[in-house]
């Protein structure tokens, strides 16, 4: 089962290389077989994550390890396949609030699944409906061309031209926009609103509950005070170090959590998980060197970007 959770991430880390290869930036066009490999290999990720709970139940080999390995490979994916959907939707920049979107919804379900010992999914949720709708959108867009995602919404879609002040908004920030009003605000109250009953229930604080969030607020955070203070354009010139480097951090904190969930450990803040935090500082304290050296810090941010993300790394495989 190891084996096909692992074969599934592969699968989006390849589909992030190709997008790599072809726009660095995430803001050209690739060619259009490109995006439709993104949707493949997206489509063949789901199925086998899908096939490998399955797989474990059916041998009998269901274990907590695999139970971590497959959160933690899920986890990386939000920064895998974020990137490969910045490919295909040509979203430079933006691509980082997409990896956002995707990481909160899976970092509540993860905290939820902590207090309720159960995955509760809606009706409608990212794991089957939410993967099936982007890789239509890769499809769609190997058909119309990834430049359709730039166009303002008004010329994309001309029915809806008559919208007042959306007209200008290109496609792609449109569909992120639209993304956080009918998927991230729901799925995230309702995780929040779970936690909440069973902690009443159980007559335990919810702001110890709530305190098992800080530590991914203090990464996106962290990163945000970075990017603002740095010189450079970290999320424009660096999205794959940026995002691949967050991604793993995140991997860390949500595999730490995992492993206080299998070890039924005292609900609240985790420090350990704080670990993936330690860079940032160094990270913000270069940037800030800037304002003292005529606007070039002490080191290139691109070697604080790669440091980032190898630092990410390390801690993520001592999981």
């Amino acid at each position: 089962p190891n084996m096909i959770t692992l074969t599934g991430a592969m699968f989006l880390a390849t589909s992030a290389f190709i997008g790599y290869l072809y726009s660095p930036q995430l803001d050209s066009p690739p060619p259009r077989w490109v995006p439709f490999a993104h949707g493949l290999l997206l489509f063949l990720y789901q199925t086998f994550d899908a096939v490998d709970g399955k797989q474990a139940r059916r041998t009998n080999s269901s274990s907590p390890l695999g139970e971590l390995f497959d959160h933690g490979c899920d986890a990386l994916a939000c920064a895998f396949e974020s990137l490969a959907f910045g490919s295909s939707a040509m979203c430079g920049a933006t691509t980082f609030w997409f990896w956002v979107i995707s990481a909160v919804t899976f970092y509540f379900a993860t905290w939820e699944s902590y207090f309720t010992h159960t995955l509760i999914l809606p009706a409608i949720n990212g794991p089957t409906e939410g993967l099936m709708l982007i890789y239509t959108i890769h499809f769609f867009t190997a058909i119309v061309g990834s430049l359709w995602w730039v166009q303002p919404l008004g010329q994309s879609i001309p029915l809806l031209s008559w919208i007042p002040y959306l007209t200008e908004v290109t496609m792609n920030k449109a569909v992120l926009l639209l993304m956080i009003a009918f998927g991230v605000t729901p799925t995230v109250s309702f995780n929040v609103y779970n936690v909440y009953k069973i902690v009443q229930a159980r007559n335990g604080s919810m702001a110890r509950a709530l305190a098992m969030l800080y530590p991914f607020l203090l990464l996106l955070g962290g990163v945000l005070v970075w990017d603002y203070l740095s010189p450079s354009d970290l999320m424009g010139d660096y999205p794959h170090l940026v995002i691949l480097g967050i991604g793993l951090a995140f991997g860390f904190m949500v595999g730490r959590m995992i492993l206080a969930h299998l070890c039924d450990e005292p609900k609240g803040l985790k420090t350990n998980m704080c670990m993936a935090l330690l860079y940032l500082p160094l990270a913000i304290a270069n940037a800030l060197t800037a304002s003292l050296n005529d606007g070039v810090p002490l080191v290139g941010e691109f070697w604080i970007t790669f440091g980032f993300f190898a630092y990410s790394g390390t801690e993520c495989v001592r999981i």
